[in-house]
């Protein structure tokens, strides 16, 4: 098993379970700072010591996962180290937040690169390995966030490449499929390092570890291309984007009059009867959210 991100947080929660359970685990991280600076080999280290210390077997790995030929080195060191990787689970992430208003090109690229391109890269490199040994029962869980599915503010660059991480895991579901893969994500909720100083409540990253193990049994084999979520003591299965409502036209050109008036008949009670977005600074103005970052800065 190989888990990426796992030197601190969910990552390193997810890590420590499943080694508890008998995995052989890589504990890969590169050990950067929140913002995806710097690089330590330290929190790996400290957590193959945790298992280890419990009787686990565990190495661990710094590989930068953004890093095509490090990510396949990742994964080919996993291969002669464990004997085999069945199981990969994708937690690495950087967060750098702003609005869209101050957001510059290098914190949206950081962003999207760390947690969309890491996420294909060592995917890529295990799918590589499992069409080839074809022995089926293969597990990649990737981890998106509720961020995008509501669509945080402050945080274009996340949200936009944690639902690119759902349309990622939706397709290899069905590419992998024929090779005995599953592919899921979780969208997890804890109180980490990444967002430890917005949580009103502690959350425990032990508290996503359940689900990820689930995912990466073999009791699981009924179950991909879907997205699990997880907050504190609640584990969610969100159901596929669909379409909730339509309206066509007779003729073969539409009649705008009547596309205006359908949008507002058809269309706008729908949306007013839609659940409210659960994160409460949704609501808020952005002049009250670039107060904020300026404060945070």
């Amino acid at each position: 098993m190989v888990v990426t991100g796992a030197g601190r947080g969910i990552g390193a929660a997810v890590a420590v379970a499943c080694a508890a359970e008998g995995a052989l685990v890589v504990v890969n991280d590169l050990g950067s700072s929140v913002d995806g600076t710097g690089a330590d080999a330290g929190p790996a280290q400290e957590v193959v010591g945790r298992i280890r210390a419990a009787g686990g077997t565990a190495v661990a790995d710094t590989a930068d996962v953004t890093d095509s030929d490090q990510a396949d080195a990742l994964i080919g060191s996993a291969v002669r180290e464990l004997g085999g990787v069945d199981v990969l689970i994708n937690v690495a992430g950087i967060m750098r937040d702003h609005p869209l208003v101050e957001l510059e090109p290098d914190d949206w690229d950081a962003v999207v690169r760390v947690h969309l391109r890491g996420t294909y890269n060592t995917s890529r490199s295990v799918a590589r390995h499992w069409v080839a040994e074809r022995k089926g029962g293969y597990r990649l869980i990737n981890t998106t966030s509720g961020a995008g599915l509501t669509g945080s503010p402050l945080k274009p660059n996340y949200a936009a490449a944690k639902m690119g991480i759902i349309g990622f895991t939706y397709a290899v579901a069905n590419d992998l499929m024929p090779y005995g893969v599953t592919a899921n994500a979780v969208a997890p909720s804890a109180t980490t390092r990444m967002n430890e100083h917005k949580e009103r409540s502690h959350v425990a990253a032990e508290s996503a570890a359940p689900a990820y193990l689930y995912l990466a049994s073999e009791a699981s084999g009924w179950l991909t291309g879907q997205v699990i979520g997880i907050r504190d003591r609640t584990i969610r299965l969100l159901a596929r984007p669909q379409y909730i409502g339509e309206f066509h036209s007779d003729q073969p050109t539409w009649d705008m009059a009547s596309v205006f008036e359908r949008f507002e008949t058809e269309f706008r009670p729908l949306v007013d009867r839609a659940p409210e977005n659960p994160h409460e600074t949704a609501a808020r103005s952005l002049p009250s959210l670039l107060n904020d970052v300026r404060d945070d800065r």
